[in-house]
């Protein structure tokens, strides 16, 4: 067959050809031309993606700016679950590369496959994870994040506390302040190859916004000082737990805050849940003697007494509602700075039966004893302060001698501030404060000058407490043993708490410290063998990097 003998044949099929190169041509120029926007559209829908922008958390610092929780930058991996299952290969790359069980990844895996996000590792250094991203495994990308880094480790553990794996605040001021320190993650958008690669910035969409700083009030020097004094005694005493506290009494700023037992927040693989407890705030003690100087307090603001009463306590003991109430030994008579030289049980029970009902308690409540500090750290306890709607005298004379009451060492150190501020009460601040904090005024400078010259004979010789004076300076001060309770309500015969609170110098008094060594072990349990010399060391270093100047030299002297 020749193309003359079906000329309309080659004719037709030439129409066609052109009809065809003709619509070809206009499907072009259309989609050129009107469809260009929406083509290109879709096509940005297969390379642009919106990633996020990390940005770092405020930095906490002490008072003097030296870190204790910073951001640094890290990467985290991470899978399209479903491209990695389509690959075994690439799977099995991935498990050698990053030490994962094969069969924990697969499980993972199939877990995840109608997701198209899963982790692989967190918190990577960037060194190492570009690494693995350099070796190409489809399927495997990074993520820039920030990990918190506490280069204090645990001697600041139990104040700035420590955030999860989101950056998150867990515990301590890194969850009381979360609104403060968190920062807002922004969003830019950007054009990936096929193999998820970033080949191009194209704008950012919403700027990321870092967290903003945070000052504390703790001196990181002090706070070093009083954590190796607290570890120190609690291992020679074997204890089963401790606290201290140092108080600026000018601004009541918390200078240092330590705990036994801590951990370190940087490594918390072998954390026990009884490290976290930041027993300063969050534990409560019945303070025993420590509170006697309160007693003594109320007793002349009610003007029944003055420095020069005196109190019989012979023969050594009282009886109270069938209650016999003892002191160490027959004191007999003894003027009111006598009571609290000797530590008399007997002295400030009859000062407090004395006395209307319910004033030994607003006095204690005066002085902060059941209501939070002000500190506004989480879980801060308030105590035990009894208000009985009937008092009988049992609870007046416990309640006398710190017996029937329970309050934190930080309570306990506000109330001594007021005396060492010659009646100013102020609130806690774990913050550092620009300017000074409006004052309450609980009782006459007269008297808390009088009770804190009484105080000054504890640590002179004939008190309780002649460990925890500092050289060169008068130290004020109160010694507390307590027996603990029982789980069957009474109290164990071999199980005590020694304390010590005190302050100096005692002309102008600086610094007030607290503490507790709780259940200490051997022939030494009382607080004026175990924590006034923890006391006398941790105040001695604190006055020294403070320059606070002495003020009994010339009892070196001699």
């Amino acid at each position: 067959m020749n193309q003359a003998e079906y000329p309309w044949r080659m004719r037709f099929i030439w129409l066609v050809l052109l009809a065809a190169a003709s619509v070809v041509i206009w499907r072009l120029v259309d989609l050129n031309l009107t469809e260009r926007n929406f083509l290109q559209r879709q096509g940005d829908a297969r390379m642009e993606r919106t990633v996020p922008l990390a940005a770092h958390r405020g930095m906490i610092t002490d008072r003097h700016g030296k870190p204790l929780a910073v951001s640094a930058p890290v990467v985290s991996l991470w899978a399209h679950p479903q491209e990695l299952l389509a690959n075994s290969e690439e799977a099995t790359r991935v498990s050698v590369a990053l030490d994962i069980d094969m069969v924990n990844l697969n499980q993972r895996l199939t877990n995840m496959a109608s997701k198209e996000f899963m982790y692989l590792r967190r918190h990577m250094n960037p060194d190492d994870a570009q690494a693995i991203l350099d070796m190409g495994i489809k399927g495997v990308y990074g993520q820039r994040e920030f990990h918190r880094y506490y280069p204090a480790g645990e001697v600041a553990t139990h104040v700035v506390g420590f955030n999860n794996v989101d950056d998150q605040g867990q515990e301590g001021l890194e969850l009381a302040y979360e609104d403060w320190l968190k920062a807002q993650t922004g969003s830019k958008l950007v054009k990936k190859d096929r193999k998820g690669r970033v080949v191009e910035d194209l704008r950012v969409l919403q700027a990321a916004q870092p967290g903003k700083d945070l000052q504390l009030s703790i001196d990181l020097r002090m706070q070093y000082v009083a954590y190796r004094e607290l570890k120190a005694v609690v291992q020679s005493h074997k204890a089963k737990s401790a606290a201290a506290v140092i108080l600026d009494v000018q601004t009541g700023e918390v200078l240092a805050m330590v705990n036994q037992p801590s951990y370190n927040p940087n490594n918390r693989r072998n954390m026990q849940i009884d490290s976290l407890r930041n027993r300063a705030l969050t534990d409560v003690i019945e303070p025993g003697s420590t509170v006697k100087p309160l007693t003594v307090a109320a007793a002349l603001m009610s003007g029944q007494y003055s420095i020069e009463s005196e109190v019989d306590t012979s023969p050594g003991f009282i009886r109270v509602k069938g209650k016999s109430i003892r002191d160490h030994r027959n004191y007999g008579v003894l003027d009111i700075t006598g009571i609290i030289t000797k530590s008399s049980n007997v002295g400030v029970t009859k000062l407090a039966m004395s006395m209307p009902e319910g004033s030994v308690r607003n006095t204690f409540y005066s002085f902060g004893l059941g209501q939070d500090t002000g500190s506004g750290f989480p879980g801060e306890s308030v105590g035990v302060l009894p208000n009985y709607a009937k008092w009988h005298p049992i609870n007046l004379a416990t309640m006398s001698y710190g017996y029937g009451i329970a309050t934190t060492p930080m309570q306990l150190a506000q109330a001594y501030s007021v005396l060492a501020s010659h009646g100013l009460k102020r609130p806690v601040s774990l913050l550092k404060l620009d300017e000074l904090p409006e004052a309450e005024r609980i009782m006459p400078a007269e008297v808390a000058q009088q009770v804190v010259s009484m105080m000054q004979t504890v640590t002179q010789p004939g008190g309780t407490a002649t460990r925890a004076r500092v050289p060169s300076y008068k130290v004020a001060g109160k010694t507390g043993t307590i027996h603990k309770t029982s789980q069957s309500g009474g109290y164990e015969d071999d199980a005590y708490a020694a304390i010590f609170a005190g302050m100096a110098p005692v002309q102008q008094p600086r610094l007030v410290c607290v503490v507790v060594v709780d259940q200490p072990q051997g022939e030494e349990y009382y607080g004026g063998e175990v924590a006034a010399p923890v006391f006398s060391r941790i105040m001695a270093e604190s006055l020294r990097l403070m320059n606070v100047a002495p003020d009994n030299l010339a009892a070196n002297k001699g």
